[in-house]
């Protein structure tokens, strides 16, 4: 008797949905538990038997919120140590504002946005997002790191000239000399590499950044090696030498 082999075959996307949505839910956790004991460890000395503790984030400064909060994933001085997550670090002040008001408004979509700032940002008020900023933008500017990558020349030229064969503009129009942005154009100079390349690809494959439309446009005409040239050497300015 001849047996008959079945075979199942999962597509990519299902496979990927279902790690996204395992993904989310162990982020969501992760960020649960981070900020219990962030309110809660300091509770446990300063608590009054009498008087009700004010542990809310709606409570607490921008300030205090960046130190006791945001720090775990950003660093107490918005110098992440994970490319996971964006250096904050000279951020500018308006572009700050704008996205941590999309956070708390869920229109940024990506996968870190609603399993982690989903959940913080719903509940700052418009003075913790303006006091949030102002203490980021405050800070020395992020630093980035020094790269040997073969790419870095061609990601400086792009940044500096465009692509002006694929119509594509300089990326300094708009984020300036030395890629420091300006207003809510944001800092370039020194963020994360790999945080960069998935921004831009999120720009060129999804709808998932609101007031993205220009980039979503310019990146669609950007090779994928040709992000991660660009990424590269924003990466790597503004390092230690």
């Amino acid at each position: 008797m001849n047996k008959v082999i079945v075979s199942t075959c999962i597509h990519p996307n299902q496979a990927r949905e279902s790690s996204l949505k395992m993904l989310l839910t162990i982020n969501k956790i992760r960020i649960a538990l981070f900020i219990i004991l962030a309110f809660t460890q300091p509770l446990l000395v300063f608590a009054d038997p009498v008087k009700k503790p004010e542990s809310e984030i709606s409570e607490r400064s921008g300030s205090l919120i960046a130190l006791q909060v945001c720090s775990g994933c950003h660093g107490k001085t918005g110098q992440s140590i994970s490319n996971q997550y964006p250096h904050l670090a000279g951020q500018q002040k308006a572009y700050l504002r704008i996205q941590l008001a999309q956070f708390k408004e869920h229109l940024r979509k990506s996968a870190n946005s609603m399993a982690f700032m989903w959940i913080f940002g719903g509940d700052l008020s418009a003075q913790q997002i303006d006091e949030l900023a102002e203490y980021y933008s405050a800070q020395a500017p992020m630093k980035g790191e020094k790269s040997d990558s073969p790419l870095i020349r061609r990601g400086e030229q792009i940044y500096t000239e465009g692509i002006p064969k694929s119509g594509v503009p300089p990326c300094a129009l708009c984020h300036q000399k030395g890629a420091i942005g300006r207003a809510e154009i944001p800092r370039l100079a020194g963020q994360h590499a790999n945080y960069l390349n998935d921004q831009m690809i999120i720009f060129k494959h999804t709808q998932n950044r609101p007031n993205g439309q220009a980039l979503m446009v310019l990146t669609h005409d950007i090779s994928d090696t040709d992000i991660r040239a660009v990424s590269n050497y924003l990466g790597s300015l503004n390092s230690s030498e």
